[in-house]
């Protein structure tokens, strides 16, 4: 039997979801002009899209928001000509590519192609306490180092976490512009100008303690992540790229204190209790 509260995680769950495949088509609508050239038909869906996306500002939930990002999955799956290249274990190295399109952009530069595989700890700094994670830079050589890079710039220094689910447990971060007040628009659009692609996917779950990235589609990696404090039974879309080892009860906590919702009533929003990043630290094994 389906119950009141499984529904209300399905629509969580659905809206995320949505809310990611929506800002594929503004992000990356600037890289498909041959694309879009070449049919009415996508024109037509894509605009469709960016109303949607006005509404997902406040989360409708509606059935027609959800059909016309449905109808962009395969236009947002589409592969970009100039796609980042994925982690070569023989030289070593991830691509990372400028992110033009992303709009909302705190540049700090490009992470060096290099990166290592030693084992990493991530340390976030929150006004509310620490918050330490295992890094599997193994398996996500190209995310961890991303994260080594950003941390080194001080890029997460005073953000906020703009984003939490009640039903659907998730605690999502990282965009250094977000205001986190529930009233500013462009709150989850923030980046760092560049993007990477997807690791880790295979068999991905998203549980009680999972770091993994928040994306925009395929390949669109950039600066914001979220931490899962429950079982969210997202697909394996979003790169997990560590664990959460200490400090988890601190996002049980927030939770408690509840969001300030959207629109769409699906139980998600920027979380009432501020959550604050004042700093991020990665430590390495040699």
């Amino acid at each position: 039997m389906v119950t009141g509260k499984d529904r209300q995680k399905q629509l969580a769950r659905e809206h995320y979801e949505r809310q990611l495949r929506a800002r594929t088509e503004r992000e990356q609508k600037s890289r498909r002009t041959a694309i879009i050239g070449t049919t009415a038909a996508v024109v037509v869906v894509i605009g469709g899209v960016v109303a949607a996306t006005t509404l997902l500002g406040s989360d409708d939930g509606d059935a027609k928001a959800s059909a016309s990002a449905s109808a962009s999955a395969s236009a947002s799956s589409q592969p970009l000509a100039n796609d980042p290249k994925p982690y070569d274990p023989a030289k070593g190295t991830c691509g990372y590519v400028a992110d033009e399109g992303s709009g909302q952009v705190k540049n700090v530069g490009m992470p060096p192609e290099k990166v290592s595989t030693a084992p990493a700890t991530m340390t976030i700094k929150t006004n509310l306490g620490d918050i330490v994670a295992r890094l599997d830079s193994e398996k996500a050589p190209c995310t961890v180092n991303s994260f080594k890079f950003l941390a080194s710039k001080d890029y997460f220094d005073e953000t906020k976490c703009h984003r939490m689910g009640t039903d659907f447990p998730i605690l999502q971060c990282g965009d250094p512009l977000a205001k986190a007040d529930g009233k500013n628009p462009t709150d989850g659009q923030g980046g760092p100008g560049y993007r990477f692609a997807n690791e880790n996917l295979a068999g991905a779950k998203y549980t009680r303690g999972v770091l993994a990235m928040a994306n925009s589609g395929p390949n669109t990696n950039g600066s914001q992540f979220f931490i899962v404090f429950g079982d969210t039974g997202l697909t394996p879309d979003y790169t997990p790229f560590g664990t959460v080892t200490k400090g988890l009860e601190i996002v049980d906590k927030v939770a408690k204190k509840g969001v300030i919702a959207s629109a769409g009533g699906d139980g998600t929003g920027a979380p009432k209790q501020p959550v604050v990043i004042k700093d991020v630290t990665i430590t390495s094994k040699s």
